[in-house]
């Protein structure tokens, strides 16, 4: 099994298109800031906010779904980036693994060892409790 920090490099070297659930279309808001950089380095976003998808809104220029399996009609997901609380995550890593992606990454403060390892036993990459912006610029 690979580091976290093997895990980090994995991701950041083939994933490209990021699927941000829990993506605020308010700037002020840390998943807001982190899929706005990673948009700035060439990343795809895809934005998961079912309320925001509700209203019809965009945030930073993307279409915004209620769902990753909606998402996922659209796009093909490397990377479901979560900002949600942790024991939401259970259903997110299961539709993550429903949907094909790559990998799982929880954010900062962000931790669910269940979902987590179920990931893990789908084959997906895993990160948590780590930030992608920070990372992402760490490894630049």
């Amino acid at each position: 099994m690979m580091s976290q920090t093997e895990t980090i490099r994995q991701i950041l070297a083939t994933c490209r298109t990021v699927a941000v659930v829990g993506l605020s279309p308010k700037p002020e808001r840390a998943s807001f800031e982190v899929a706005h950089y990673m948009q700035a380095h060439g990343w795809r976003i895809i934005p998961v906010n079912p309320v925001a998808a509700a209203s019809g809104l965009t945030i930073l220029g993307e279409p915004v779904y209620a769902s990753l399996q909606e998402a996922a009609q659209h796009a093909s997901i490397d990377l479901v980036d979560v900002f949600r609380n942790s024991a939401d995550v259970p259903p997110v890593a299961q539709e993550a693994i429903a949907i094909g992606a790559r990998a799982l990454w929880l954010q900062l403060g962000i931790e669910n060892a269940q979902a987590g390892a179920a990931a893990q036993a789908a084959g997906l990459w895993v990160v948590q409790n780590q930030c992608l912006k920070v990372e992402h610029a760490a490894s630049a």
